[in-house]
C-alpha cells in the first residue's frame, strides 16, 4: 500500500535505515527582494496665512536698500540663496570689483554730462530752454517769422499751402495785445515779451495772425499751465481767442476781433513760449460763430471756418511757426562758443 499523505515510505528490504526525520517548520512566502527606505522625520503642514490677510510685521532687513539680486528682506515666500563655497571667494571679489569700477566710469560720465549740460554731443535741455527764452532779441524777425512760409500738406485733404508775410508788429508786452481774460489764464507763467506777424495765404483771401509769447516761467510751470489749458479745455474757449494784429495800407487793415473765425493755442514745455494763431477772411466779413481750429478741422465739419479751411490756416501756420523757432534755437546751441 502507497505510504499515507504525510508519511515517510518504508525502507526496502536490505537498504540502510533512513536518519530520523527533522522537525519541519511552517512554511512561510517567499519575501520579495525590496531595498530598504531611508527612515524620513515625520511631515509637519506648513504654516500658510489666510487667504486675503496681509502681514504688516516688519520682515528682517526691512527699510535697507534694494540691490541687484538681493531681496530687501527674507521671509517664507523668499528663496534664500544657498551658501557660496569658499573657494569661490576670490572670483566674486574680482566680479565685484570689475562692477564697481564699471559703475563709477558711467557714473563719472553721467554726472559729467549734467554738469555741463551736454551729452552725445547734443546741447542739453536747460541750455536749449535758456537760449529759446533769449531768442525775441537774439533773432532776426525774418528768422522767427519768415517771409514767405510753405506748409506742404498743411491745406484741407492734405493740399499743399504757401503763406506770405503783410505784417509785422514791434514787439511788445501783453496788456495791450491781449484779451485781457485770455491774459489771465496765462499770467502764471508771466509776459517777458510777445511777437507778432501776419500772413495771407496763395489767393489772398484768408489772414492769419501768429503770436510767440515769451513767458518767465520755468519748464515746470509751463508743464502745468498747458495741463491745465488741456483739463480745463482753454484752449477751445471763445472767450479766451487770440486778438488778430491789423495794419493800415495793407489788405490786413480791417482784420479786427469781428473777423476772428478759429484760433489755436499751443502752450510748450522745452521753451518758454506760447504759440498762438489765429485766422479770418481777407474781406473783412464778420464771423457769428468761430470755432477752434481742433474742431474745424474735424472730417465732416459743417461750419463756416471749417468749410473754408480757415481751422488748417491757423494750425498749419502756428505749426510752421513753432517748427522755426525749435530749428533756430537748436542751430544757435550747437555752434561753438
Amino acid at each position: 500500500m502507497p505510504p499515507a499523505p504525510g508519511e515517510r515510505p518504508a525502507p526496502r528490504a536490505g537498504a540502510a535505515p533512513l536518519p530520523p526525520e527533522a522537525p519541519r517548520r511552517p512554511q512561510q512566502p517567499p519575501t520579495p527582494h525590496t531595498r530598504p527606505q531611508p527612515q524620513q522625520p515625520p511631515r509637519t503642514a506648513p504654516s500658510r496665512r489666510p487667504v486675503g490677510s496681509v502681514d504688516l510685521t516688519p520682515q528682517p532687513g526691512a527699510g535697507r536698500p534694494l540691490y541687484f539680486g538681493q531681496p530687501a528682506a527674507f521671509d517664507d515666500r523668499t528663496t534664500q540663496l544657498r551658501p557660496v563655497p569658499a573657494r569661490s571667494k576670490p572670483r566674486i571679489a574680482a566680479v565685484a570689483a570689475c562692477l564697481v569700477l564699471g559703475f563709477g566710469l558711467i557714473g563719472g560720465a553721467v554726472t559729467g554730462s549734467w554738469l555741463t549740460g551736454e551729452a552725445d554731443g547734443a546741447p542739453g535741455a536747460e541750455r536749449v530752454y535758456a537760449a529759446a527764452g533769449q531768442a525775441w532779441h537774439n533773432e532776426k524777425v525774418d528768422t522767427l517769422f519768415p517771409p514767405v512760409l510753405k506748409g506742404d500738406g498743411a491745406g484741407p485733404g492734405g493740399a499743399d499751402r504757401v503763406w506770405t508775410r503783410i505784417a509785422v508788429a514791434p514787439d511788445t508786452n501783453c496788456r495791450s495785445a491781449l484779451d485781457p481774460l485770455l491774459r489771465k489764464a496765462l499770467q502764471p507763467v508771466g509776459c517777458e515779451r510777445l511777437l507778432r506777424a501776419t500772413y495771407t495765404d496763395a489767393t489772398r483771401s484768408h489772414l492769419t495772425t501768429v503770436g510767440m509769447l515769451f513767458t518767465k516761467a520755468d519748464a515746470a510751470s509751463m508743464g502745468a499751465l498747458r495741463t491745465r489749458f488741456t483739463e480745463e479745455g482753454l484752449d477751445r474757449r471763445d472767450d479766451l481767442m487770440p486778438r488778430p494784429y491789423a495794419k493800415k495800407g495793407t489788405v490786413a487793415a480791417g482784420f479786427g476781433d469781428e473777423q476772428r473765425a478759429s484760433w489755436t493755442v499751443s502752450i510748450l514745455t522745452d521753451a518758454p513760449v506760447v504759440v498762438y494763431a489765429v485766422s479770418g477772411f481777407a474781406d473783412g466779413r464778420e464771423v457769428s460763430e468761430p470755432e477752434p481750429a481742433a474742431e474745424a478741422m474735424k472730417s465732416g465739419a459743417t461750419s463756416a471756418p471749417a468749410q473754408s479751411g480757415l481751422g488748417h490756416e491757423a494750425k498749419g501756420l502756428a505749426d510752421r511757426v513753432e517748427r522755426t523757432l525749435r530749428k533756430t534755437v537748436t542751430a544757435a546751441t550747437e555752434k561753438p562758443s
